[in-house]
C-alpha cells in the first residue's frame, strides 16, 4: 500500500480540489498536480484555465486523461501528488471503450507501489436521482466501485460538503 493515500469525495463544487491543494500544499514541494481532464469544448477550457490559474505556484502539472497509472510510476518517490479527478480518468475510459477492469487494477498497483503522499479527488455520484439511460447508470455503478476500492486502499478518506470536511476514514 502506497504509504499515505488520501481519497477526498464529495459533489460539484463542494471544495474538493481546493481542500486537496491546500493539503498537498502543506508538504514540501515540489507537487505534482495529476490532470485527468480533457478539453473538448470551449467551457471545459475555460475550467481547465481556472483551476490551473487558481493554483499556487510550484505545481508540476501532468495532462494524464488516460494514462494515470503510468504518470504515478514516473513522479519521484517521495513527491506530493494530487489526482484531480478520478471521475473524469473513469469517464475518459468510458467513452475510449477502454478494458476497465485492466485499467482499474493498473491504477491500484501503481498506488500500492507508490513511496510518497497521494491524495485522489472523485465525485461522489451515487447520492442523486437513478439515471435514464444505459450509459449513464453505468458510469453511476463504476464511479461507485472505482470510489470504494480506492476508499479502501486509502488511509484517509475524506468527505467534502460544503467546503466543510468530513472524515470518513482515518
Amino acid at each position: 500500500m502506497a504509504h499515505d493515500l488520501t481519497l477526498i469525495l464529495g459533489g460539484a463544487r463542494s471544495g474538493k480540489s481546493s481542500f486537496a491543494e491546500a493539503e498537498v500544499t502543506a508538504q514540501p514541494g515540489p507537487w505534482h498536480y495529476m490532470a485527468t481532464a480533457q478539453a473538448f469544448d470551449d467551457e471545459m477550457r475555460d475550467r481547465i484555465a481556472q483551476h490551473r490559474a487558481d493554483r499556487a505556484p510550484g505545481w508540476i502539472t501532468h495532462e494524464v486523461p488516460l494514462t494515470l497509472a503510468d504518470a504515478l510510476r514516473h513522479v519521484p518517490h517521495g513527491a506530493p501528488v494530487l489526482v484531480d479527478c478520478l471521475t473524469l480518468w473513469l469517464t475518459n475510459h468510458l467513452l475510449a471503450e477502454q478494458d476497465l477492469p485492466a485499467q482499474i487494477a493498473d491504477l491500484h498497483q501503481a498506488l500500492a507501489a507508490r513511496r510518497g503522499p497521494v491524495w485522489l479527488v472523485a465525485n461522489e455520484v451515487g447520492l442523486g436521482i437513478v439515471p435514464d439511460n444505459a450509459l449513464a447508470r453505468r458510469f453511476r455503478d463504476e464511479a461507485g466501485r472505482l470510489n470504494q476500492r480506492i476508499a479502501g486502499q486509502a488511509t484517509r478518506v475524506r468527505f467534502i460538503a460544503a467546503g466543510l470536511a468530513m472524515a470518513l476514514k482515518g
